[in-house]
């Protein structure tokens, strides 16, 4: 089982042993890349497919700006959670447990139980409409088959991350070639280039284009990738002889800050590249017409693109949901286990996470429906983990060397102040109609 605790197995520390030379600074790089792969899955999850295909069903390929910037803000966010573990040695959980009141943490981690279980509602309907499109299995079968398989993952790495990170980089690598396919099949690509001139068509399309930023930053895999990270700073070395264990140290960090924004770059690069596949094959597609739900764009793209596209699509979709669904319960061990240093058993926790899900299909709730009610609850989290993500990557005293510049906590400040007004945007919307 996966825990939070102790150092996740990574690579070999790069100290020079007699008799064999350290590791090349390419390959201590490597070694600490994987983190941001693990979090990717969270922004191809189930309700990113629902959002960017009606995307592009309604507006063709005129919101790829939105998509991009929506990146650009992810990948800020997640740098700044990855820099809060390795400098710190602690999670953001970890962090928020130790340095604010307890009745502010408290409540800090019942929301935050809350965006994992919400999480784990979508990955788990996504996953379940997959297996329904790929087999005919039943929506509530199909859930519990997702859950199984999601467990599975998980514990391809009891104690360790590598293979969890290999496995979960292979999903995301599932989704990627599906909508490379479809996209190969949907030939003409002539109004992409267009697509990222900034522009809007009325107040439908600013209500969509606020849906796609407003919800791309997951507060889950916030909280995930400080944990991810937060053992990155305490061992390894630059590989080269320094005068003190604290610039050592010092050295050690900065190399693994440096990784992960390579890391960040190439996961949630490949992860916008899916995004953008999903609305451009959306807008090839459909034209002009919301299909309304994930089976109907299934059953679209099998009537447009070929009976090859829907298989793609299904796939994909079934790799997104099995993917996230693990990715979820693992944030969900990382809250537990910070907040409150209680962890309970995987299996436990998956069976409480999967009865949200089971009671919502069983009760003949729209699928798609679901995901969209879920991603406002995930929206709702969001304000309570950038805000102190960017506090606390602020402070000295906890970041040392490693605190942000003046420039990039203004800029932390408004992306946190911009995404947490969009998703409340999104909230008013969702309860006014």
């Amino acid at each position: 089982m996966l825990d939070s605790r102790r150092p996740l197995k990574g690579p070999a520390p790069a100290v020079r042993a007699e008799g064999r030379a350290a590791p090349g600074r390419l390959a201590r790089l490597a070694g600490l890349c994987g983190p941001a792969f693990v979090v990717s899955v969270a922004y191809i999850d189930p309700g990113n497919f629902a959002t960017n295909m009606a995307g592009g069903a309604q507006y063709g390929t005129m919101l790829l700006w939105v998509i991009a910037l929506a990146n650009v803000l992810a990948m800020f966010v997640q740098a700044l959670s990855a820099k809060l573990g390795i400098a710190t040695g602690r999670n953001l959980p970890e962090l928020c447990r130790d340095h604010l009141p307890r009745r502010v943490s408290l409540p800090l981690w019942v929301q935050a139980e809350l965006v994992a279980a919400a999480t784990d509602l979508a990955e788990f309907i996504g996953g379940a409409i997959a297996l329904n499109l790929l087999f005919g299995v039943p929506l509530l079968p199909a859930a519990a088959i997702t859950a199984v398989v999601s467990s599975l993952l998980l514990m391809l790495a009891p104690r360790g991350r590598r293979r969890f990170e290999a496995t979960v980089a292979a999903m995301l690598g599932v989704v990627l070639a599906g909508f490379a396919y479809q996209v190969l099949l949907s030939g003409s690509l002539s109004g992409v280039a267009g697509g990222f001139v900034p522009r809007l068509a009325g107040t439908d399309s600013l209500l969509l284009a606020t849906g796609i930023v407003g919800a791309t930053v997951m507060p889950h895999v916030v909280y995930l990738h400080s944990a991810l990270t937060q053992h990155q700073g305490a061992h390894g070395g630059p590989g080269k002889q320094v005068r003190s264990e604290d610039v050592r140290r010092e050295a050690v960090r900065r190399e693994a800050v440096r990784a992960s924004r390579v890391d960040i770059a190439v996961a949630l690069g490949a992860a916008g590249l899916v995004n953008m596949a999903m609305l451009t094959v959306a807008a090839v597609t459909f034209g002009g017409g919301d299909p309304g739900s994930l089976q109907a764009i299934h059953a679209g793209l099998g009537q447009v693109l070929g009976p090859g596209a829907a298989v793609a699509f299904a796939l994909a979709l079934l790799a997104s949901g099995l993917a996230s669904s693990s990715v979820g319960t693992y944030a969900g061990q990382v809250i537990m286990a910070g907040f409150l240093r209680r962890r309970v058993p995987l299996l436990a926790r998956r069976l409480v996470t999967i009865i949200p899900a089971m009671a919502v299909l069983a009760a003949g709730v729209d699928p798609t429906r679901a995901l969209v009610l879920s991603q406002v609850a995930l929206s709702f989290g969001i304000p309570f983990a950038l805000v102190p993500l960017v506090a606390f990557t602020g402070s000295r005293k906890l970041m040392g060397e490693l605190v942000n510049r003046r420039l990039t906590t203004v800029a932390g400040v408004a992306v946190a102040a911009v995404i947490s007004a969009l998703n409340g945007f999104l909230l008013v919307d969702v309860f006014t109609g």
